[in-house]
């Protein structure tokens, strides 16, 4: 693999952050990583992903447009109804309509009141080529400014045109933010990632690592409407799998009504 492309991310990471950063800015510390608590009982959220990878032979921009509501202060539901893609590799570029899906999380005990916060999340997706099945156990804890959380997540996929090649996933995901002011954290996130063939043969450790930044509107704790959010975070491999991104760089913003 050839040396991580990481100035470019960090130029394609200040970009997006320009882009973000006139409108009015909230909520979601991280972005590789879910997190403990609900969203306010009634509430509605708009939520668009960005995100962008550098291969050795090109690029690839993925997009999705999220739509999520707070049933009960503990109980949030969500769909996605526009994942899809653009790639240029090898100087070959293709756009894709990849899946729509929904997803439920439910909050256990709080990461601020209780001893750890906790949430299980659930989530399918469906596509031309693809049904997939994920969930996840989100762990964390704040401690003061400071935030920590886990995320231990399986997948099972089955793709192809007659989804007939079945592939699993476990991942964990990992992050720290901490909050210098009301509006503004800054922090680190990191992923793992194997994939087994027919839940079977696994595949190399796919590692990233990289910093990450988030702006809110709102000062308290909880979104409130009218109030809006940009978090980002510029990840680059730590292991050596050459087709795998050698670099990757995420922004989430969030919209609240």
């Amino acid at each position: 693999m050839h040396p991580l492309p990481f100035s470019r991310a960090l130029t394609m990471a200040a970009l997006l952050v320009a882009v973000a950063l006139p409108a009015h800015a909230y909520n979601r510390r991280y972005v590789y990583s879910y997190e403990a608590g609900g969203m306010p009982k009634g509430l509605f959220e708009y939520e668009p992903w960005f995100t962008y990878k550098e291969f050795d032979t090109g690029f690839a921009w993925e997009f999705r447009n999220e739509f999520e509501y707070g049933v009960t202060d503990r109980l949030l539901v969500a769909a996605y109804v526009s994942d899809w893609s653009y790639e240029n590799l090898n100087g070959l570029g293709k756009a894709t309509w990849d899946a729509v899906g929904g997803e439920f999380q439910y909050t256990l005990s709080d990461p601020t009141i209780d001893p750890i916060g906790s949430a299980i999340y659930g989530e399918f997706k469906v596509g031309p080529e693809i049904f997939g099945l994920e969930g996840k156990l989100i762990l964390h804890k704040n401690f003061g400014p400071l935030s920590v959380v886990y995320n231990a997540v399986v997948e099972a996929e089955w793709e192809g045109e007659d989804r007939d090649e079945e592939v699993g996933v476990i991942e964990n995901t990992f992050g720290l933010s901490y909050q210098f002011n009301p509006k503004f954290f800054v922090g680190m996130e990191a992923t793992h990632e194997v994939e087994f063939e027919n839940w079977d043969d696994a595949g190399e450790n796919a590692i990233y690592a990289g910093p990450n930044v988030s702006f809110r509107t709102s000062g308290g704790n909880l979104p409130s409407s009218g109030s809006f959010f940009a978090t980002l975070a510029a990840l680059v491999q730590v292991s050596d799998i050459d087709d795998e991104p050698d670099s990757q760089v995420r922004l989430i913003m969030g919209k609240f009504f």
